[in-house]
């Protein structure tokens, strides 16, 4: 067994022990793993289609959970079976994923495939009453992701999408503060995720360009706004509790002029009804500043990506943070990772703290599959996931349009789905 189960398992069960408590209103997903215990023996079968490299990356957490057992995967490219055949030797291999849908022996799939192809999928998944884990963004259009939603409820499938933060034990805890008004009131939030790279692939042969390298081209990728935008402006919304009105941007392509058709350097910004903004940029020819989402308070400030966060006043901090002290050690005091906040002399210099006590070492993957593993088990849908999820890959098709468009664009609220959390209704026809 190695740590990262280890971790898991000391997670989950402090997570156990604070019951209904003080995560409940933040992360009501977590209870996903309130049965965990019960299903200790038994398992739910799972199919893969489009075994690449994010999707053996989530194989890598899959294959070793004993309550999941992989019998199945699809792919169009012969390497990627070859390669996930060699991390689990006993599942079948289809060249079709329709094949592998019809296989009366798989209960659940995980979708990993290029986002253009995600729709068609995930729809014939629902349809045969399959439960379903999508990597984000879940659809290549607005309308792609409502009638992705729409099936997910006819069908009464579990629904998960690759929003992996929302179980990222340091965006929990910082989401938890954030809306106990510890940092103030919210003004801003600033989101970035920077590279230096072209983002290509090596192919085994031209005719593979497009297939491999579908994130630089238009017709099967809408490239850094559905790669990673997705992630930030969903953090930005948990954080706010709310869905922006308008969007505004510019997109170019100003450094990898190589052939490819989508944008290197983005800029948006996402505006509140309250005037108050959400802004995200991505350019792949500077990695000095790297990732983050910044979350501005009129007390202080929370960079979750780091694992940190900072106070305006340092007079208050001792007291403040000798209360986190108490907390965390309450909820991760067994886990490795975590470790004390508070210490006398920070009250001298405002050089930031980490939330769990030093530099995070977890991005959320591995509690992820868990909790769609537990799910599946259970056959219970985890509250508000599947939402977060749409309403995530929304926010960035939405930003594209602006981009491509150039123009400000209100929020399409055709594509609202009833969800309390941001006040929003599905819209009916007469």
């Amino acid at each position: 067994m190695n740590n990262n189960q280890i971790n898991r398992r000391e997670f989950l069960r402090d997570l156990g022990m604070l019951g209904a408590g003080v995560l409940a209103a933040t992360s009501p997903w977590l209870k996903t793993f309130a049965d965990v215990n019960e299903t200790a023996r038994e398992r739910v079968r799972i199919g893969m289609i489009g075994p690449g490299s994010r999707g053996q990356f989530l194989l890598s957490f899959l294959s070793k959970n004993p309550k999941a057992e992989i019998v199945a995967f699809a792919d169009l490219y012969e390497p990627s079976l070859v390669a996930a055949l060699e991390m689990v030797p006993t599942a079948k291999a289809y060249n079709d994923y329709r094949k592998l849908l019809e296989d009366k022996n798989v209960e659940a799939v995980v979708v990993a495939t290029p986002l253009a192809a995600h729709y068609q999928i995930v729809m014939d998944a629902f349809d045969a009453g399959k439960h379903v884990y999508c990597e984000k963004t879940i659809g290549y259009t607005m309308e792609q992701c409502y009638n992705m939603y729409q099936k997910h409820l006819e069908t009464g499938c579990l629904f998960f999408t690759g929003q992996q933060r929302l179980f990222d034990p340091r965006y929990i805890k910082a989401m938890d503060l954030v809306h106990q008004g510890l940092f103030g009131e919210i003004t801003a939030v600033h989101s970035f995720w920077n590279r230096n790279g072209d983002w290509r692939r090596e192919i085994p042969n031209p005719r593979w360009e497009r297939y491999i390298n579908w994130r630089l081209y238009k017709d099967t990728s809408k490239g850094l706004m559905t790669e990673l935008a997705c992630h930030q402006l969903q953090v930005g919304t948990w954080a706010l509790g709310k869905l922006p009105q308008k969007v505004m941007g510019h997109g170019a392509i100003t450094f990898w002029k190589d052939g490819r058709e989508v944008y290197d350097n983005i800029n948006t910004i996402y505006v509140f009804d309250d005037g108050k903004k959400m802004t995200w940029g991505s350019d792949i020819a500077n990695k000095f500043y790297g990732l983050e989402e910044q979350i501005l308070g009129s007390k202080g400030t929370v960079e979750p990506e780091r694992g940190k966060y900072y106070f305006e006043d340092i007079d208050p901090a001792p007291a403040f943070m000798q209360m986190l002290n108490d907390w965390e050690n309450r909820l991760f005091g067994s886990l490795p990772f975590a470790g004390t906040s508070w210490a006398a002399e920070t009250a001298n210099v405002n050089h930031g703290e980490y939330i769990l006590g030093k530099q995070p070492d977890n991005d959320g993957t591995s509690l992820l599959t868990e909790a769609f593993v537990e799910a599946c088990i259970t056959g219970k849908q985890p509250e508000r996931i599947a939402e977060e999820g749409y309403y995530a890959s929304l926010l960035c098709l939405w930003g594209h349009e602006a981009l491509e468009r150039g123009e400000i664009i209100d929020f399409p609220n055709e594509y609202q789905i009833d969800y309390d959390v941001y006040g929003t209704k599905r819209q009916t026809t007469a």
